[in-house]
Parts: C-alpha cells; structure tokens; sequence
C-alpha cells in the first residue's frame, strides 16, 4: 500500500462520504468543532494573527538566515524592530539598510515589506468590506452588521485583484526608475536593483532605501521624484477607491452612468486638499530654510515631495532635524492623518478625520445628522471615527510621555534631543511613516520596544479596534438600551 492510501485510511474519506464513514453523531461534533474555530477566527483577529507570525517570522530570519550582513548580524531586539518596520510598512530603522545588509539581505527586507504591503491592502480591505464598506467590483452594498466577510464577494477574485494591482503598479515605476537611473550607474544591474526596491518600498508607503541618504541625492531630478511621488499617492489612496474610480471611468466611456461612492469622494477630496495645503505650507515655512539653497523650481518641487512623503510614506530629500518646529508640527498633523482604508497608508485615515470634522460642523449648525454630497453618514461610521481618534490621541500621547520620561534629561544640553523629536517619532511610528528627527538612533532598548510596541499597534489597531466598535454596537442593538439621561457638553 502506497503512503498516500495508508494516510487515506487512517484519516478517512474526504468529501461526501466522510459523513457516512464518521457516522452522524462524530460528523456533528466535528462540523461543530470547525464552525467554532471559524466563528473564533474572526477578520480582526485574522490580521492581528497574520501580522505578528510574519513579524516572528522576519525576526527569526534576520538572525538565522546567512549572508545578509555584511558585518555583525542584528541583536533579537534590532532584529525584531526591522522586521516590525518592514512588516509594518514604517521606515524607522535602526541600521543602514544600504550598508549594513548584504543584497541578499535587501531582498529580505524587501520580501517582508511586500508581504506587509500585499497583507495590508487584501485584509484591510476584506475587514472594511465586514464592516460594511462597498466593493466596486461587483458594485452591491455589504450589511454592516455581518460578522464575517461578506460572502457576496469573492475572496479569491479579491486577492487575485489586488495582487495584480500592486504588481503593475510597482512594476511600472520600477520601469521608470531604471530608465531614469541607467545613465547613472556603470552596472545596468545596480540600477535595476535600487529601482525595484525604491518601487516596492514607495507603493507599500514603507520608507525603506537602498541610499543612505533616502532621496536626498535626487532632490533636483524631477524624473525620480514625480514617479516616487506618484506610486505613494497611489499606494495610500487604496484599492477600494481606486478601483471605484476604473468603474466610473469606464462607465463614462460606455455611456453609462455610475456614480462614485461616497467614501471614495471623500479620500480624493481630503487627498486632494491635504496634498496643495501641505505643498503651499511647506513652501512658505521652508522656502527660505532648508529648500533655500535650491533653485524656485527645485524648492517648489521638493516642498509638494515633503507634503505627499509627510503623510505616511517615509522618504526624505531633506533633514528634518534642520526644519523649522513649526513645519515639523505641519509634518506631526499630516502623519496623524496619514492615507485612505484599504490602502498601505497609515494614521487615522482621510475618510476618519473627515467624518469627525463633517460631524463638528453639523453640530455647529444645530443639524441631528450629519450629511454630504446628497448623502447621511450612519451613526455607526460616526462612532467608529470618534472612537478611533480617540484611542489614538489616548496612545500617542502615553507613548510621548514614556519617551520623556526614559529619554529626557531635566537639563538637557545645548543641540541635544527635544520634547519635539520624540512626540516627532511617536506620532511617525503609531502612524507607520518612519520620519524621524534624529530620535531613532538615540534609543535605548526600552525606547526600541516602546517603537515596536507603537508602530505594530499603528497598523493593526485601527482596523481591529473599528472592528471591535462595530461588532459591540451591533451586539448592543440586539438586546437593549438603558435609559437615557443628559449630561452639560461644554
């Protein structure tokens, strides 16, 4: 007998007539026993799950896996905090990726901010569609109130959507980043390599470079940064939103007309307007700092770099440290924000802080509902933002106070590290950019797990704790309500 049938015989028939092999009674506990573990495994706990075995995974691999060092090999705890940078698409790094790691060890990185990347975007976007979000592929609503992915769309076909999404998006770029750096570089090779990493890094909103100075070097070629530029904004704008605009463009092209979701509405035009605020700001504040020395156009061009890279996506052309307090402030507000749901992007997202600044002004004006574009926010989106901007000031703000009371001295010298750099590097690890002033460098190890705890809970603890909200408001809906009794707002 071969193995395969010995293996069959012990298990048992699949299929069908497993049912009968088992008999009804042990097919019903074994059918109750799947159904649990299913029901347990929900889609928050799936990304929480998914996210911390590729990070232990990662961990484990920087420091068994040889020849991706060209020196010494990372402790377990810088180990750790590059797998969690890289798995969570941060940027903050400990290292030189450029010159600490072999190309073989660029690859890994690489390979984990992929899989971070393609695990964010496929999740997230299942999670939101769980939650009620709209999925244009197939153009239905979802009921917000299902507790598992939404069975009306295929998972597969999804998967295999935003896979393809992502690849020729990063291809594309990379493309355009060889032909822009060949004439450069002696090796065609070398040039190939830095454009493949820099795409992959730019679309997963990472951060990560294989230059020492991030882009520093091409803050005057405009042939690197737009297309740079262009695979962040398209990496933090999202799947959903994007695919939703295909649809409407394609059905304007048929002589149809399919009308954009409100979410989608509202990510282009909050991306939008943060974009030209950002540049104009960042231009007005910086013009005479540290873009002075840069000719009008280069300033120009390096001040809407700053404003699209600021929201989550970690590559600099110039030194933050030497910035004004006020343009890091702007940089602080802008990563707190961060991108869209459903996309690489970090922070609160566009779509959160518009409903809360949509719901202030509906208050303001005396208004019960809270409306825009022809359409009324349900409640449950509302509470899930105000939630979420909650819980996230409440975090960030612990995390800055524990980095002052580990880092800063009560007399500190003259040109050391500031209250401003390590609320700079709290907010940009919660918030999965890797900005940093200067502060990265400067931790101890208790500061390194602080990070680690702060940018592993920035990119699964939104989605999770939206979930939460949802499934508890849900719950509550379905037994009852105590009575109400005002209290004095203001």
């Amino acid at each position: 007998m071969s193995d395969r049938a010995s293996a069959t015989s012990k298990r048992g028939p699949a299929g069908p007539k497993r049912r009968a092999w088992l008999g009804s009674e042990t097919w019903q506990v074994e059918s109750s026993r799947r159904a649990t573990l299913r029901s347990a495994l929900t889609p928050e706990r799936l990304l929480v799950l998914s996210f911390a075995g590729l990070i232990a995974l990662g961990t484990l691999g920087f420091r068994t896996l040889p020849g991706l060092y060209v020196g010494e090999p990372l402790s377990w705890l810088d180990a750790l905090f590059t797998a969690t940078s890289a798995v969570c698409v941060t940027g903050l790094v400990v290292v030189d990726t450029a010159t600490y790691f072999t190309t073989l060890g660029q690859a890994y990185v690489l390979l984990l901010i992929q899989l971070g990347g393609l695990g964010i975007l496929t999740l997230t976007t299942a999670v939101i569609l769980a939650l009620g979000g709209r999925l244009s592929l197939r153009h239905r609503a979802v009921s917000a109130a299902t507790a598992e992915v939404a069975p009306e769309v295929d998972l597969r076909h999804l998967i295999r959507a935003v896979v393809r999404f992502t690849l020729v998006l990063e291809a594309a770029g990379a493309l355009v980043l060889f032909a822009v750096w060949l004439p450069d570089f002696t090796d065609p090779a070398a040039a190939a390599w830095h454009a493949v990493f820099q795409a992959v890094s730019a679309f997963c909103n990472a951060g990560f470079s294989t230059f020492s100075d991030s882009l520093t070097g091409f803050r005057t070629s405009a042939l690197t940064l737009a297309p740079m530029m262009a695979l962040i904004v398209l990496g933090g704008l999202g799947f959903i939103a994007l695919e939703d605009l295909r649809a409407w463009r394609r059905g304007r092209g048929d002589g149809r007309r399919i009308r954009l979701s409100l979410h989608s509405r509202l990510v282009f035009a909050v991306s939008a307007l943060l974009l030209v605020g950002g540049w104009l700001l960042y231009a007005v504040l910086e013009w005479n700092n540290v873009l002075a020395p840069l000719a009008p156009w280069d300033r120009a061009l390096n001040a809407l770099f700053m404003s699209v890279t600021a929201r989550t996506a970690g590559f600099n052309t110039v030194d933050h440290s030497m910035m004004a307090d006020s343009t890091n402030f702007l940089t602080i507000v802008l990563m707190s924000i961060g991108g869209s749901p459903g996309s690489t992007a970090g922070g609160l997202k566009t779509t959160t802080v518009a409903v809360i600044v949509l719901v202030a002004v509906a208050r303001m004006r005396g208004s019960p509902v809270t409306s825009v574009g022809g359409r009324t926010i349900p409640e449950e989106s509302i509470q899930r933002a105000v939630g979420l901007f909650v819980v996230g000031f409440t975090v960030v703000t612990g995390a800055i106070f524990l980095y002052a009371v580990t880092h800063l001295s009560p007399r500190a010298e003259v040109g050391s590290l500031g209250f401003l750099h390590f609320m700079f590097e709290a907010v940009s690890a919660f918030n999965t950019v890797g900005l940093s002033m200067g502060a990265t460098g400067a931790l101890d190890s208790t500061g390194k797990a602080m990070t680690i705890v702060l940018m592993y809970a920035g990119r699964v603890g939104p989605l999770v704790i939206a979930a939460a909200l949802s499934r508890t408001h849900a719950a509550a809906g379905k037994n009852f309500r105590y009575a109400y009794e005002d209290v004095i707002i203001g």
